[in-house]
């Protein structure tokens, strides 16, 4: 009785102190788990440069570096860009400047399918432009809401960055040892420790390397492409095709796709053309080369379990959530099959029927 009442208190004791340790860390998460994600891309690099240096500060300094540099130019001029592009379109949406949607509903090639798909909802041509001008005025003042938002909140964005290099310094200076450490306390074996770290190491290269490396090419291309062909706002899109190639099912088709078709209806048939054949050899080709070269069979997940992993992770992480939702999945399988073979397995061969 005595040692049931020992383990309760010091259980609860165990939470409460746990579960205020994480309301302490709470505010800092998404710049840390920004910096163990950079830390764990980068750490090839670190190992590169303390074979040249051998200390570890002093690596982990240069390292830390070289991350801002490569990350912070190109993401601080796509930013403003995004945010130009972003704000300009809202405008004109606004302003009633934007009549794509007007023009293809009245185009010859489309106004009757138009008028069929409306009748069956009980509406004409002159209801459903009115619904979508207000919809469009709505989608354009909380767009304007969001940019002025985020605009505003440059200061919520350099300290988080000040704490994410903070943490890349800690991680790569002392990750190794702190993780060593940690291990100790997880109660599974020696194999299972190191099954499970292989598990971590393979979804963080499945997604980071796999993942936003042919994002991020995709959406290059996606952008270079459409401005040549004279489409508005090609940072935007890019984007957008960076974001969507996560998703399984969609991929960068969603952006290229369309924009071909918008481009055959308006009678552009060579740019048409042109979008058509970069998109399938050149864009969709990436991802279709690319990240199973990258990935091989390092995420044995069915692609329906990563689809609502990803969008998951999105909703409740938001954009680290791309990393943490599959890592999460992830590494939930790969517990329950550690229990499996902890206690399924024995079980099942001492209960084998005799033959």
């Amino acid at each position: 009785m005595n040692n049931w009442f020992y383990y309760l208190v010091l259980l609860a004791i165990t939470l409460g102190l746990g579960y205020l340790t994480f309301l302490l860390f709470a505010p800092f998460i998404t710049p840390i788990a920004w910096g163990i994600i950079l830390s764990l891309v980068f750490y090839p690099v670190y190992v590169f440069i303390q074979k040249h240096i051998k200390s570890p500060t002093l690596s982990s300094i240069i390292t830390l570096l070289i991350i801002v540099l490569t990350i912070l130019g190109p993401v601080s001029y796509i930013s403003i860009m995004l945010v130009q592009e972003i704000t300009s379109i809202a405008l004109e949406i606004r302003d009633g400047k934007m009549d794509f949607f007007v023009d293809l509903m009245q185009h010859p090639k489309l106004y009757s399918s138009f008028e069929k798909i409306l009748s069956f909802f009980h509406m004409n041509a002159q209801e459903f432009e009115k619904k979508l001008e207000e919809a469009i005025i709505n989608l354009s003042k909380e767009i304007l809401s969001r940019v002025t938002k985020s605009v505003g909140n440059v200061i919520g964005f350099v300290v988080d960055f000040v704490f994410m290099t903070f943490s890349i310094f800690f991680i790569l200076k002392d990750g190794k040892t702190f993780l060593s450490n940690i291990s100790e306390y997880l109660p599974f074996s020696p194999t299972q420790k190191e099954k499970l770290i292989i598990q971590f190491k393979d979804i963080v290269v499945s997604t980071v390397y796999g993942g936003i490396s042919v994002a991020v090419l995709q959406g290059i291309l996606t952008g270079i492409t459409l401005a040549f062909l004279g489409f508005k706002s090609p940072v935007l899109w890019g984007f957008v095709t960076s974001v969507v190639s996560f998703v399984p099912l969609l991929g960068a088709a969603v952006v290229w796709g369309p924009a071909a078709i918008y481009l055959f209806i308006k009678g552009s048939i060579i740019k048409g053309v042109i979008l058509t054949i970069v998109g399938i050899f050149g864009i969709s080709m990436i991802d279709n080369i690319l990240k199973p070269i990258i990935i091989g069979s390092k995420t044995k997940l069915p692609v329906i379990v990563i689809f609502f992993s990803v969008l998951g992770g999105l909703g409740l992480f938001g954009l680290i959530g791309l990393v943490a939702g599959p890592l999460v999945v992830v590494l939930f399988f790969s517990v329950i099959q550690m229990v499996k073979d902890l206690y399924y397995e024995p079980y099942k061969k001492t209960n084998k029927p005799s033959q």
